[in-house]
């Protein structure tokens, strides 16, 4: 992952998908990216309270940051956490809180953009979630 002005984050992602030689699964630049992305990934998004529960989950990487992004720039939701490919086969999940309404037009957002590249594993949206549940997730 790289940071930065777009023309020099989209120069160096397609440098870095050249020189992988045919070994690159997805690739993606987004512009003006959620400042609740690099948290999420980095797993330090602290929530002190489970609303509504969404999970969308990928099969690729970069379509769920994609779809992490569109989620939290849909609704007023709360990235949780975004769980990266570690463990998972090369899958991804993105686990978001908020208000029941705002959760699923999200989670929707969100799937919408792994479906559309044939990426889509599974998305939930759990309305009324024990709050216990919240400790498994963080």
């Amino acid at each position: 992952m790289v940071g930065g002005d777009v023309a020099a984050v989209r120069a160096s992602v397609d440098a870095g998908a050249a020189s992988a030689r045919g070994m690159v699964i997805d690739t993606f630049v987004i512009p003006n990216v959620h400042k609740d992305v690099f948290p999420a990934i980095s797993g330090i998004n602290r929530v002190e309270m489970l609303e509504a529960l969404g999970i969308i989950e990928s099969f690729s990487v970069a379509s769920l940051i994609e779809a992490a992004d569109a989620a939290v720039k849909t609704a007023r939701v709360r990235l949780i956490e975004i769980r990266l490919a570690m463990a998972l086969g090369g899958k991804a999940f993105v686990t978001l809180t908020g208000d029941v309404a705002a959760v699923r037009s999200a989670v929707e957002s969100g799937a919408a953009v792994c479906a559309e590249r044939g990426l889509l594993v599974n998305k939930v949206v759990i309305p009324n979630p024990r709050q216990e549940l919240l400790n498994e997730l963080i």
